[in-house]
C-alpha cells in the first residue's frame, strides 16, 4: 500500500535518519522541472521517492539498484487514448505498454460506450483495477459523437454524473461535437457544467477550429485539444489557453506537423498522447518512447521531449504525485539506456511502479490479473434481417460526378473528392483501376439504423473486401471493396464470430481478427492480437493495398466529426457542413 506522504516514517527516511526501501545509484534521471539530466540517488519508501540526493552522497538504504550506465526517467503517462484501439481490454493494454516505461494513460472508453453503454465503461473501470499501472478516466461525453450516426447507447449528464464518484475520473471526456458546443446546445452545456463543476476539467476535440470559433468553444470550458494539424493551430489554440497534445497514433500522425511549433518558452503547453494505437505497432515500435525517439530524430531536446509524456501531462490533470523523480512523488520510473547520447536511439530496459519492479527486458514480469468478460459484451453484431450482395446495390449517374471519400494516409482527416463513377445498367460500381471502392456503413446494433452507401478512394486494393466492426464512434460494421460478394462474404463472417476484422477475396475469409468483447477487444493475449494484425496486414498488401495501417483508416470513414467526407450509416455526411448529402448533386 502506498505510504502518505506526512507519514513521519517516509519524512524519517527523507531526512536520511532511516533506510530507505530501494536506492537507485550511480545513475542519471531527467530532471523534467528544469528539462536537464543530472546525477543522484533516488531513494524510495513506501511506493515514493522520499529523496533525490546528489551522487557520492551516502544513503540507507534495504536494497540497491545499480543504475550505472541507465538514465532514470519518469514514468510516462498518455494524456489521451482510447485503450480500446489497442483491441485489448486494460488489462492486456497494460501488459503491452508497461515495457516501453508507460506507467499511466488517461483513457476515454467511448469506444466501447458507444456499443454497450455506462455498463461497457464500468466493466473497463473494473478491469483496470488491479492492473500495476495507474489509468485514469474521463467520462465519455459524446455518445454518439453526433447525430449522424447510429449508436446503441445515448448518454446524458444525468447518466454520466455518478461516474464521478470514482476518484479515477478526473474530467469530462473529449467534446467532440464541437459545432454544437458552439451553438450552445442545452444537452452539450449540461455535459461540459458537469465535468466543470465535479472536476474542474473537460478535454477538447476540435479539428481545424480556429477565430471566433474557437475563441466561442473554449469559452464554454475545453482545456485541451489533441486534434491539431498544423503549427499555427496548435500555436492559436495556446494562446487560447488550451493545452495541446501532440498526437501520434496509427492512424493520425500530426508529431511532424507540430513540433515545430514548441520551443522552450511554450514547452509546457504541450503533451504527448497516442489517442488510438494498434497493439502491433506498439509490440514492434513502442508506446510514448517511440514518439519520444521520433520527436528525437527531428532534432527535438531530449529532456523536454520527456516532461511532455510526464511532468505536462500530471500538471494538465492535476497529477501532483505523478510525473516526475522528486520527493514525494510516487515511484513510478524506468531505467533506460541512450546510446552515444541520442535520444534517437532511446530504449526501456525496466519498469518501475510504485517502487517495484514490474517489467525487465521488454516483458512484465508477472500476468496481469484480468477479469471474466460478461454475456452483454458478447454477440454484439447483428445483421439486418435481409442482408446479402443486394444490400451494397444502388443506383446512380454515370455522367454526373459523385462524392467520394478520399483516404488521408498517415490522417484521421479525410478528402472530399469529386469523380465520375462507374455505373453499369444504372448500378454503381467499384473501380479498382482508378482505386474506388465501395463503402459501406452497416448499423450492427439492431437499432434499425440502415445501411450508409458510397464510395472511397485511397485503399489501392484491386479485388476483395476489408471489413470491421471497430468504425468511430458508433461502431458500426464498416466494409470496404471491390465487389458486393466479397464485402457481404466480409461482414457475415464478422456477424458469426462475433465482431472484429476480416479480409475476403473470391468469396473467401484470407484472413482475420477476432475481436469477441463487444466487437473490440480480444480476450487473446497481445502477442496474438500483435500477430493477426500482422497477418491481416500482409493479406491487404495481397491485394494490391498501399495504406501502412489500412483497418485504423477505415475505423475513422465514419467518424462524423472530423473533416470533411466521411460515411456514417445514415449516408455521406459533410463534416464542414453537419450534414447528410447525397452521392450526387
Amino acid at each position: 500500500m502506498m505510504i502518505d506522504r506526512t507519514d513521519p516514517s517516509f519524512v524519517r527516511v527523507a531526512r536520511g535518519d532511516a533506510p530507505a526501501d530501494l536506492v537507485i545509484e550511480n545513475g542519471r534521471f531527467v530532471d523534467v522541472f528544469a528539462r536537464v539530466v543530472r546525477r543522484g540517488s533516488i531513494l524510495i519508501a513506501g511506493g515514493r521517492i522520499a529523496a533525490v540526493i546528489p551522487e557520492g552522497e551516502t544513503a540507507l538504504a534495504r536494497e540497491r539498484v545499480d543504475a550505472t550506465g541507465f538514465v532514470v526517467l519518469p514514468g510516462f503517462i498518455d494524456a489521451h487514448m482510447h485503450i480500446e484501439s489497442t483491441m485489448l481490454p486494460p488489462s492486456g493494454c497494460a501488459m503491452l505498454v508497461l515495457p516501453h516505461g508507460t506507467t499511466g494513460l488517461v483513457a476515454d472508453p467511448h469506444e466501447i460506450a458507444n456499443v454497450c453503454g455506462i455498463a461497457g465503461i464500468r466493466w473497463m473501470m473494473a478491469d483496470a483495477k488491479s492492473v500495476p499501472m495507474r489509468i485514469w478516466f474521463t467520462a465519455s461525453s459524446c455518445v454518439p459523437a453526433s447525430s449522424l450516426e447510429t449508436a446503441n447507447a445515448n448518454l446524458q449528464s444525468e447518466d454520466l454524473a455518478p461516474l464521478f464518484d470514482d476518484d479515477r475520473i478526473i474530467a469530462l471526456a473529449e467534446m467532440m461535437n464541437f459545432p454544437g458546443t458552439i451553438a450552445g446546445d442545452p444537452a452539450l452545456m449540461s455535459k461540459i457544467a458537469l465535468g466543470l463543476a465535479r472536476r474542474g476539467r473537460v478535454d477538447g476535440h476540435a479539428p481545424g477550429l480556429r477565430g471566433r470559433a474557437l475563441q466561442a468553444y473554449v469559452a464554454t470550458g475545453p482545456s485541451s485539444d489533441h486534434e491539431c494539424f498544423t503549427a499555427e493551430e496548435a500555436l492559436e489554440k495556446i494562446a487560447a489557453g488550451q493545452r495541446v497534445f501532440i498526437r501520434e497514433g496509427s492512424a493520425a500522425r500530426n508529431l511532424s506537423a507540430l513540433l515545430p511549433a514548441v520551443t522552450q518558452a511554450n514547452a509546457h503547453r504541450f503533451c504527448f498522447c497516442t489517442d488510438d494505437v494498434h497493439a502491433c505497432e506498439v509490440a514492434d515500435d513502442g508506446h510514448l518512447d517511440r514518439v519520444i525517439r521520433r520527436a528525437a530524430a527531428m532534432g527535438f531536446d531530449g529532456p523536454t521531449a520527456i516532461a511532455m509524456a510526464s511532468l505536462h501531462v500530471a500538471d494538465h490533470f492535476g497529477l501532483g504525485d505523478y510525473g516526475a523523480i522528486a520527493p514525494g512523488r510516487v515511484a513510478d520510473f524506468s531505467l533506460a539506456k541512450i546510446r552515444d547520447g541520442n535520444w534517437k536511439d532511446l530504449r526501456i530496459e525496466s519498469t518501475f511502479v510504485g517502487g517495484r519492479l514490474i517489467s525487465t527486458n521488454g516483458k512484465t514480469i508477472k500476468p496481469v490479473p484480468t477479469i471474466a468478460t460478461p454475456d452483454f459484451l458478447r454477440n454484439t453484431v447483428r445483421l439486418p434481417d435481409d442482408f446479402g450482395e443486394h444490400s451494397f446495390e444502388r443506383t446512380a449517374k454515370a455522367n454526373i460526378p459523385a462524392r467520394i471519400v478520399g483516404v488521408v494516409p498517415g490522417q484521421i482527416m479525410t478528402e472530399s473528392l469529386l469523380d465520375l463513377p462507374t455505373v453499369e445498367g444504372g448500378w454503381l460500381r467499384a473501380d479498382p483501376s482508378r482505386d474506388l471502392l465501395l463503402l459501406a456503413s452497416i448499423e450492427r446494433h439492431g437499432r434499425g439504423g440502415g445501411i450508409g452507401l458510397g464510395l472511397v478512394r485511397g485503399f489501392g486494393m484491386h479485388c476483395g473486401a476489408i471489413a470491421s466492426t471497430v468504425g468511430h464512434d458508433a461502431h458500426n460494421l464498416s466494409v470496404a471493396g471491390a465487389s458486393p460478394r466479397d464485402m457481404a462474404v466480409a461482414a457475415r463472417r464478422l456477424a458469426e464470430i462475433g465482431g472484429g476484422q476480416c479480409i475476403a477475396n473470391d468469396g473467401k475469409i484470407v484472413a482475420e481478427l477476432p475481436l469477441a468483447i463487444a466487437g473490440l477487444l480480444s480476450d487473446q493475449p497481445p502477442s496474438s492480437v500483435a500477430r493477426d494484425q500482422h497477418a491481416m496486414q500482409k493479406a491487404y498488401l495481397s491485394l494490391g493495398g498501399k495504406l501502412s495501417d489500412p483497418f485504423m483508416q477505415l475505423a475513422f470513414l465514419p467518424l462524423s466529426v472530423i473533416p470533411h467526407l466521411k460515411l456514417s450509416n445514415c449516408g455521406i455526411i459533410d463534416v464542414d457542413a453537419f450534414r447528410i448529402v447525397p452521392l450526387q448533386d
